[in-house]
């Protein structure tokens, strides 16, 4: 593949790790769960994005990639289960706290939230490692 063709995979995992990078740093200095909620499940979204870049995938709504995910990647056995749980509860939580008046946060916390997205990143950084793309 051409480096042509392999920016818009390497632009995805930069965006990925800033978004993570952003939750972190609003972890740290206590910023709000919205902002952490958001900058976590985006983290989690632009890995998504880079996942289904690999296999000339892309749509513009948000359920329709996460759809694609779990189609190619975690029914195909290349992703765990567990990895299309922790996106559908991601997006789940970035809706509630996004678009309803009232959202609260119920069996998981913000610092659970950004572990889940570390790990989702990792993963999807390890796969695309092994595919030839690097950040």
């Amino acid at each position: 593949m051409s480096s042509d063709n392999k920016f818009p995979i390497i632009y995805r995992l930069q965006q990925a790790q800033e978004a993570l990078n952003d939750a972190q740093l609003l972890f740290d200095h206590n910023g709000t769960a919205r902002a952490i909620i958001n900058r976590c499940y985006y983290a989690i979204f632009y890995a998504v994005q880079a996942l289904l870049e690999i296999k000339g995938l892309s749509t513009s709504k948000h359920s329709g990639a996460i759809a694609l995910f779990d189609k190619e990647f975690v029914k195909t056995g290349k992703f765990k289960p567990i990895f299309s749980k922790d996106v559908h509860m991601a997006f789940e939580m970035r809706q509630e706290w996004d678009y309803k008046i009232i959202a609260k946060l119920d069996e998981i916390n913000e610092q659970e939230l950004l572990k889940t997205a570390q790990k989702f990143v990792a993963r999807s950084e390890e796969y695309l490692r092994i595919q030839g793309y690097t950040i």
